[in-house]
């Protein structure tokens, strides 16, 4: 059996993620049109929503495509995936929620311009980094992206992953398969592991492990590679990409968490932004997966266009801070519990998985966060707050709050 036909019998067996019935609860989340907002700026920061929109699935899975045409009812979603059975779970949840915005087809990431389009997103999680050429896979993925396109994708991170290789060469070693005795033995040998095994830290991180075929995706998947940030920055210049940012930046940042209490902070902080990426991995040691935006390497806007200090911004952009509409993430919140020594608030990000990556809040500050109505641009939001707000500290804390990844800016 070929590597392309193993990994399409693997999820023909073992379809991931488990399978949803309801989509209730995201058709309720995303009534908020600020919450689409907020994810539209994180991909296009320059750009105003717009509809009609064509945006690819790569890899669909059971319910991915279905989640995201019932979040963007005025785009065309095409979804593809090469396991029939992942397919009909999401054809089920197709007809149940009426989705006349979605198109699926059984179709490999290598044979995707077989459908003769181009899409202004492409979404694909959790999948090139199971294909015998990751590489062919993300050019594909580059030709049929328009140049003013963007891409999200996530691929395994090499350094968090370690507990993880070890059993599945343990599960090789005892030829573990997929059969129900066989997970519930491989469910059972987790719970006795020492506590000190590298997989701990990935046990704590989620629940996915208590499912059997969470279970069978992460130890006994037949094919998969992860990446260091050097090598996922060396492969995205292979295939014609170009870095955008981060999903949840706060991670791989100096001037966040423990990292930022570092004695060696200052300099990693001289060091090329890719190196200083690299640096963070290496210091927090567990990231196990890289979520982030790409677009193609011809894209005619500014990769990364959000600069605080005009000094530094691009001749090309013009796009300045003071400009700029904050809009805060939705899957943020505050908490008043356990205060530091005068904070009134914690930030927190409910996406990150670093109990370190919080941010306290003054009262000063207080006043600016709850200003934010996804209108006022920040140069209006620290007018109203003039009264006792120093322009200088917040500009520092709005971007702190962008670098915790607590608001995404509109600078459309």
């Amino acid at each position: 059996m070929n590597d392309a036909k193993e990994v399409r019998s693997f999820y023909e067996r073992m379809p991931y993620p488990a399978p949803l019935t309801n989509l209730d609860r995201h058709l309720e989340l995303y009534q908020n049109p600020e919450r689409k907002r907020a994810l539209f700026h994180l991909m296009f920061p320059t750009e105003k929503p717009r509809s009609g929109q064509q945006i690819l699935v790569a890899g669909c899975g059971t319910s991915q495509a279905a989640t995201i045409a019932l979040r963007e009812p005025d785009a065309q979603v095409t979804a593809i995936d090469i396991s029939e059975t992942s397919l009909s779970h999401t054809r089920n949840l197709q007809h149940k929620y009426k989705l006349e915005n979605l198109e699926l087809h059984q179709l490999a990431i290598a044979n995707v311009q077989d459908l003769d389009r181009q899409f202004d997103q492409i979404i694909c999680t959790g999948v090139l980094h199971h294909l015998s050429d990751p590489d062919l896979g993300l050019r594909s993925l580059r030709e049929v992206l328009k140049p003013t396109g963007a891409m999200h994708l996530m691929v395994y991170a090499l350094y968090g992953r370690t507990g993880i290789y070890m059993l599945q060469e343990y599960c090789r070693l005892l030829k573990v398969g997929t059969s129900d005795r066989d997970l519930q033995d491989l469910s059972t040998m987790l719970d006795v592991l020492p506590s000190d095994h590298p997989i701990s830290n990935v046990l704590h991180q989620t629940k996915d492990f208590k499912h059997p075929d969470a279970l069978a995706d992460a130890l006994l998947h037949p094919q998969d590679r992860a990446y260091s940030v050097p090598q996922l920055f060396e492969w995205l210049d292979r295939c014609g990409m170009s870095f955008g940012r981060w999903f949840e930046q706060a991670t791989y940042l100096t001037q966040c968490g423990m990292v930022a209490k570092s004695p060696h902070t200052a300099h990693i902080g001289k060091l090329p932004m890719r190196s200083q990426y690299a640096a963070v991995e290496l210091f927090r040691g567990t990231i196990t997966k890289h979520n982030f935006i790409a677009y193609r390497d011809d894209y005619p806007n500014e990769s990364q266009p959000i600069q605080f200090d005009e000094a530094k911004s691009s001749s090309r952009s013009r796009y300045r801070w003071r400009q700029y509409i904050p809009l805060r993430l939705p899957w943020t919140m505050s908490i008043r519990e356990r205060l530091p020594l005068g904070a009134v608030a914690i930030a927190i990000n409910r996406a990150h998985t670093y109990p370190d990556l919080i941010l306290p809040i003054d009262a000063e500050q207080e006043l600016l966060l709850n200003a934010i109505d996804g209108k006022r641009t920040l140069n209006e939001i620290i007018q109203i707050a003039a009264g006792g707000v120093n322009e200088k500290r917040s500009l520092k804390f709005f971007k702190r709050l962008w670098q915790y990844d607590q608001i995404v800016f509109d600078a459309s």
